[in-house]
C-alpha cells in the first residue's frame, strides 16, 4: 500500500485573519466636479451682486443680447467710476435682491441682461454714456434699458426720461438757496422752527423741485 507524502493543508488559528487589501478611493465623477464648480460660481455671482447693492442709488437692467465683447468693454470704459456694469443671470440677480427694495426690478427679468449699478446721486451722468452708445451703434430698439429701481420705485423703459433729466445735487441746492434768499420773513420763520421741522421743510422743497423737473420733462 502506497503512502502519500503530499503536504497537508495548514489551518490558520481561529484568531488569525488575513489583512484586507487597502481600498483605493473612488475618483470623483466629472459631472460631480462640474456641479461643484457651477455651484461655487453661482454663489460667487450672488455675493458680487449683493456687494454692488451696498451704497447703490440706482440699479438698471440693459438688454445686451447681440452685443460683442468689444462693444460691452467700450460701454464699461465710458461709464463714470461710480458705476459698475455686470453680466449675470436673472435667477442669480433675483436671488440677490430678494427681500430688498431692489426686488421691485423682478418684473423685467427676462432674456439676456446686463446690470448697471450706480453708486452716485448723479443719475443722469450715469445713464448718459449708454445712451450715447445706443445712438452711435444704432441699437436704440434692440438694446434698450429694460427697467430700473431708484429710491424703491420701479421705472419702466418709458419712464427713463424723468431719470435722465433729474436735476443734479448742485442744481437743486442752487434753486433752494435762491428761494431762501427771497422774503426775509419767510426765511426767519423757517429758521425759528425746531431743527427737525427745518429739515422737513428743506426736504419737502427739494422733492418739489425734483417733481417739477420731472413733470417738465414729461
Amino acid at each position: 500500500m502506497e503512502t502519500s507524502f503530499l503536504p497537508t493543508a495548514r489551518h490558520l488559528p481561529a484568531f488569525q485573519t488575513l489583512a484586507a487589501a487597502p481600498r483605493c478611493p473612488r475618483p470623483l465623477r466629472r459631472s460631480t466636479i462640474r456641479a461643484a464648480i457651477s455651484r461655487g460660481r453661482k454663489e460667487d455671482t450672488v455675493a458680487a451682486v449683493r456687494e454692488q447693492l451696498e451704497g447703490c442709488y440706482l440699479l438698471a437692467g440693459i438688454r445686451y443680447e447681440g452685443l460683442t465683447v468689444k462693444q460691452f468693454q467700450g460701454i464699461r470704459d465710458a461709464l463714470p467710476e461710480s458705476c459698475h456694469l455686470l453680466v449675470a443671470k436673472n435667477t442669480l440677480v433675483g436671488k440677490a435682491i430678494e427681500g430688498t427694495p431692489w426686488e421691485a426690478l423682478k418684473p423685467c427679468m427676462k432674456g439676456m441682461n446686463a446690470w448697471l449699478f450706480v453708486h452716485s446721486e448723479e443719475v443722469p451722468a450715469a445713464l448718459k454714456p449708454y445712451r450715447a452708445f445706443q445712438k452711435e451703434e444704432r441699437v436704440e430698439e434692440t438694446n434698450d434699458f429694460i427697467g430700473a429701481v431708484f429710491e424703491g420705485k420701479y421705472y419702466q423703459p418709458g419712464d427713463f426720461k424723468s431719470l435722465e433729466t433729474m436735476p443734479s445735487r448742485a442744481e437743486v441746492y442752487s434753486k433752494l438757496l435762491g428761494a431762501l434768499n427771497g422774503p426775509a420773513t419767510g426765511l426767519v420763520t423757517t429758521l425759528q422752527a425746531p431743527a427737525r421741522d427745518v429739515v422737513a421743510v428743506l426736504s419737502a422743497y427739494v422733492r418739489k423741485l425734483e417733481e417739477e423737473a420731472g413733470a417738465g420733462a414729461a
